[in-house]
């Protein structure tokens, strides 16, 4: 078998494995098409859905468990790698150590920074959303009254 052959036959397997693999996204054979969308937030509701309470839960999770864990955490790393460092004092060791501590730190400033914003984020969603419905709803009334008043 010549480089080439064998070269087409490994693509073809390649190809063949992943298309086995894919699959388009769509409805059930069963379901037709609807004349009129679902209301937003139903059940069968494809369109995008907002849950406040769950998004709230979510915030009091993060302030509750994942911000104090994560300090109790890196507390804990603190206490041991100050004993390590003033163990290995005099050697390399214990430079490297502290480098690493300190990197260390600064990973978990970014990620206390970062469960804060998401913290927010989650609780302003629903304000978010409201206000978007509300300037959408202003949009659609002066429409409406142009419409009307012609």
């Amino acid at each position: 078998m010549s480089f080439e052959e064998e070269w087409a036959q490994q693509k073809g397997e390649v190809i063949e494995r992943h298309s086995s693999q894919m699959q388009l996204d769509q409805l059930p054979a069963d379901q037709g098409a609807t004349t009129q969308p679902p209301l937003l937030g139903s059940s069968t509701s494809p369109d995008l859905a907002t849950t406040p309470a769950k998004k709230k839960k979510a915030a009091n999770s993060i302030e509750k468990n994942l911000e104090p864990g994560t300090r109790t955490a890196a507390d804990a790393a603190d206490e041991s790698v100050h004993g390590a460092v003033a163990e290995f004092k005099g050697w390399e060791t214990a430079a490297g150590l502290k480098k690493a501590h300190s990197h260390w730190d600064e990973q978990v400033k970014r990620l206390m920074g970062r469960l804060s914003q998401e913290k927010s984020a989650l609780r302003n969603t629903a304000v978010l959303f409201s206000n978007n419905d509300l300037e959408t709803e202003a949009g659609f009334n002066s429409v409406k009254s142009k419409v009307s008043g012609i």
